[in-house]
């Protein structure tokens, strides 16, 4: 829309193409409720009042409109559907920006990957920002199908959806100033630069925020996001599918916190996106234990806006995107109605808009683990021994330091699982290489059977954890088979398949379809005896070795605060 034409009907010189009426308007800059009209035009806020007129006119009945919100970091992948399908799942629940780190992707196809997340997001009535994925690979303790150094990813600056530069999950590199992770910082000067600390605290935390770097999504306790916060640092407050640290952090709100406080997914599975939603229960989650409602609604729109400098959404306000979510509640939050652009696109929970069709070839054939079989054996040493063991803690990304004694049978440690001692191995999908690292996880709980997924952050190898090595076989295989997936297997049977051909990390079907087989295949997990809330993410991040304490690669184990390769013998 032409800047006059916007001014015309601002001035109330020329009727809005649609006017709410009978609105109750949150006004995230003020915090006041205010009974008013709003005028749109041409995909914008064109004017707030009461008697504009337009060619339409819609009464909301007296309902509440907050702007659409922002989820502030998300890993699109983690839903196991591509972007399009994304959007249908998160748009009825009022989200109609998101800034998303295409890091599992580009740990797999690179570039390429990247490209085809912000291709696959075109054409839907969500904003789908991406921030070039600034560790890939994560480390250099594990094998990823791609790496990205500092040109490649200037590369994406021209790319008009590109905001900065992802999670710098390499602070060591930062810390200590490492070339290539400064050259990564030094070609996206200028732009938002977003952090990833866990636990990081004193000078290398000071170290850290000297270079820019001006989020972080990790803290898991008041008294750590406190210290970033304290040095300029705005904290994200998460609560994914495997991470729920929102209500542990919600004291950190108070006035002067809370304009540098964002809400963010960072990785949600299908069924808790339908069931639970997603920056919207946040919202719900932050109200029910004490949080101001307009504050929380504040950091779910206006403060992720500024963080990331997008100042054409965030609020309800003249010259502002038609990014608007209807409610009824301030104190249940829950989205009647969205509309993106000036256009309504959901309602009562339900997309108006299809996904379009994607791209069939990129990102397939990316499983490749070799020619020979599975070789999950454990010798023990002549010497005996004790064992590092991964400790699983739930509903958390950070893993215990464990030493155990194994079971041996004929010379090799085995599975135990009446002590919930089973084997895990990671197994290089990327190169064909045959490599695998092997150990021992506990807090999983199967009593029998095995699980296996192409899905392991960041390098995204094959992982399969099981009480015994046919069952692991079994399931390794049947998703190597596939060309990526989950699987769920018990002896020579497999239970439950979930293929996902782009890239290992998603599928082809709509969310509604990936929701109900991720559904059977939890339930073939509980039946083996896991417990967990989602066994199969939180086996995706036991891998991810740059959150403490112990985790497992392709390489081996890996003691991360130490950040190097351990014996499996202690």
């Amino acid at each position: 829309m032409k800047l006059e034409d916007l001014l015309e009907v601002a001035r109330g010189d020329r009727p809005a193409e649609t006017v709410l009426t009978n609105v109750r308007l949150v006004n995230v800059f003020t915090g006041e409720v205010l009974e008013t009209g709003i005028a749109l035009a041409g995909g914008l806020v064109a004017g707030i009042g009461p008697d504009y007129e337009g060619a339409e006119t819609v009464d909301l009945g007296g309902r509440y409109v907050a702007p659409g919100m922002i989820d502030a970091h998300v890993h699109i992948e983690s839903s196991m559907v591509r972007p399009a399908e994304f959007a249908r799942a998160v748009v009825p629940a009022g989200v109609t920006t998101v800034v998303t780190d295409p890091h599992e992707i580009a740990n797999v196809s690179g570039l390429a990957g990247i490209r085809y997340m912000l291709r696959d997001s075109e054409g839907v009535p969500l904003e789908v920002f991406v921030n070039a994925s600034s560790c890939v690979p994560a480390t250099d303790l594990a094998t990823a199908g791609a790496e990205l150094g500092a040109e490649e990813l200037a590369s994406l600056l021209s790319e008009p959806r590109v905001l900065g530069l992802a999670e710098v999950m390499n602070f060591p590199g930062v810390i200590y100033g490492d070339p290539g992770v400064l050259a990564k910082l030094r070609a996206f000067e200028g732009r938002v630069l977003d952090g990833h600390a866990p636990g990081l605290s004193g000078k290398p935390l000071n170290a850290y925020a000297s270079t820019g770097i001006s989020s972080d999504h990790e803290a898991t306790t008041v008294e750590e996001a406190l210290e970033k916060l304290r040095l300029g640092i705005t904290v994200f407050l998460r609560e994914a599918t495997n991470a729920h640290n929102l209500r542990d952090l919600l004291d950190l709100v108070d006035p002067w916190t809370e304009p540098s406080l964002c809400f963010a997914t960072d990785d949600r599975v299908p069924a808790d996106l339908l069931d639970q939603g997603s920056i919207d229960h946040m919202v719900r989650v932050a109200v029910t234990e004490g949080v101001e409602p307009i504050a929380a609604l504040r950091m779910a729109t206006l403060n992720p806006a500024r963080h990331y400098r997008l100042n054409d959404r965030g609020a309800i306000a003249p010259g502002r995107r038609a990014d608007l979510v209807v409610f009824s509640d301030l104190l249940d939050f829950r989205a009647e109605e969205v509309w993106v652009g000036g256009v309504k696109v959901a309602e009562q929970e339900t997309a108006l808009f299809d996904a379009p069709a994607g791209d069939v070839v990129t990102a397939r054939g990316t499983v490749d683990v070799g020619a020979g079989g599975f070789d999950f054996r454990i010798p023990v040493p002549e010497a005996g021994g004790q064992v590092r063991v991964i400790g699983a803690i739930p509903d958390q990304l950070l893993t215990e330091h464990l030493v155990k004694e194994p079971k041996v049978v004929g010379g090799l440690a085995v599975p135990d699982p009446e002590r919930d001692l089973l084997e895990i191995a990671v197994i290089e999908r990327h190169t064909g290489s045959g490599r695998s690292g092997l150990g021992f996880i506990r807090g999983f709980g199967l009593k029998r059977g095995a699980m296996a997924g192409t899905f392991a952050h960041d390098h995204h190898n094959l992982v399969v954890i099981g009480a015994d090595h046919r069952s692991m076989e079994t399931a390794a295989r049947a998703v190597a088979e596939a060309g990526g997936g989950l699987a769920v297997a018990d002896g020579e049977e497999v239970l439950e398949l979930l293929a996902l051909p782009i890239a290992g990390l998603m599928s082809e079907a709509p969310v509604e379809v990936v929701r109900g087989t991720m559904d059977r295949l939890l339930a073939a997990a509980r039946e083996l005896g896991s417990e967990l809330h989602d066994p199969f993410m939180a086996m995706s991040f036991v891998t991810l070795e740059v959150i403490p304490s112990l985790k497992i690669t392709d390489r081996g184990l890996v003691d991360v605060e130490r950040f190097e390769l351990v014996p499996l013998f202690a």
